[in-house]
């Protein structure tokens, strides 16, 4: 088990009085990420890549205890980690890295779009032409999360049937227009935009890989396995509250067909073959097994909560309880890219 010293203080001290704004208001948490970063959380220097994903998905999973808003801020920010972590360029690679690392930086995806794309459900929504220096992309993002003008995110354009390139947007970029996504049943604090690109100029420093699918194999084995914790804090958290209520009106609760010992064994159980996956070798050859664990943790969150809803009664039909946005966050998770369908079309 990886120990993360000091990180249920920083949970307690700085995340979990904000979390009735961040779901009531869509107060988005930036200091608690960038306190993140500043504690250490994201540093990699000296550490194997195991031990690397192994701290991070920790770090996911225990906030999304707390609150799937922030839980999935984070897990945005490590994908955009995770792209630059993986490229050849030494620009982004000395510039940028240390600042996403260090608390300084915060990152975003930008590649829902670029993974529907790749499992054949979506067109490109970007396009790249080449020119001096490097690209003008336009286009429509309709969704990017994590997202601030002082943020950067990752894109992936197409410029012909041949060819796609993945580059990495300062927020701030000219020609960049955002507007804000809300009103969504939960995850309205997660700081999502439509991006619309209009001649939007990135230069070759800020060109992640001119070879975007291959890339893209490289670095979607780590995009989904962060992911996953995300289910796991849900469920956690799930179980705990029902464990809180079993002696409640008589202990009737014991009647219900999903108890939380029931849950506590598939949660260890999907644990487990996270860390065995995270832990071998290539990463990239346990894509197939990832999904599979992703799916299954899926399919484990909503039961949880659901399961959860019927242990607290009453008490959780309040809109602003926390087994209620639990459950709304679950059905964020099965609509997270990729998403149900999306992950059994792949595994199909």
């Amino acid at each position: 088990m990886v120990k993360l010293q000091g990180l249920e203080d920083l949970l307690q001290s700085q995340l979990k009085q904000h979390v009735k704004k961040i779901d009531e208001e869509a107060y988005y948490p930036r200091e608690f990420l960038l306190q993140l970063g500043k504690s250490g959380y994201f540093q990699s220097e000296g550490l194997d890549y195991s031990e690397v994903l192994l701290r991070e998905a920790r770090v996911v999973e225990e906030t999304a205890k707390v609150c799937m808003t922030t839980a999935f801020n984070i897990w945005c920010h490590l994908a955009s980690l995770t792209y630059i972590r993986a490229t050849d360029n030494m620009y982004l690679k000395n510039n940028l890295l240390p600042l996403l690392e260090s608390g300084e930086l915060l990152g975003a995806t930008g590649l829902s779009n670029p993974m529907k794309y790749y499992a054949g459900l979506e067109k490109l929504h970007l396009q790249a032409r080449r020119v001096d220096g490097g690209y003008t992309i336009s286009g429509t993002l309709p969704a990017v999360s994590n997202l601030g003008r002082d943020h950067w995110f990752g894109i992936i354009a197409s410029i012909d049937n041949n060819q796609r390139i993945m580059a990495y947007v300062q927020g701030n970029v000219e020609r960049l227009v955002f507007k804000e996504k809300l009103g969504y049943l939960g995850l309205n604090g997660s700081a999502t935009y439509a991006c619309q690109f209009d001649d939007v100029f990135i230069p070759d420093d800020w060109v992640i890989a001119e070879q975007a699918d291959s890339f893209v194999e490289k670095i979607r084995p780590a995009f989904v396995l962060y992911q996953i914790p995300l289910g796991f804090g849900v469920t956690g958290a799930s179980i705990q509250s029902i464990d809180k209520v079993c002696s409640r009106q008589a202990g009737c609760n014991k009647y219900l067909a999903v108890q939380s010992d029931e849950l506590s064994e598939e949660l260890q159980q999907l644990r487990s073959q996270l860390e065995h996956y995270i832990t071998q070798t290539d990463l990239r050859e346990q894509w197939k097994g990832l999904l599979n664990v992703r799916l299954q943790t899926v399919h484990l969150t909503s039961k949880a909560t659901h399961a959860c809803m019927l242990h607290q009664g009453s008490a959780g039909y309040l809109k602003c309880s926390p087994p209620s946005r639990r459950l709304r966050e679950s059905y964020f998770f099965v609509n997270l890219t990729p998403t149900v369908r999306h992950l059994g079309k792949m595994l199909s």
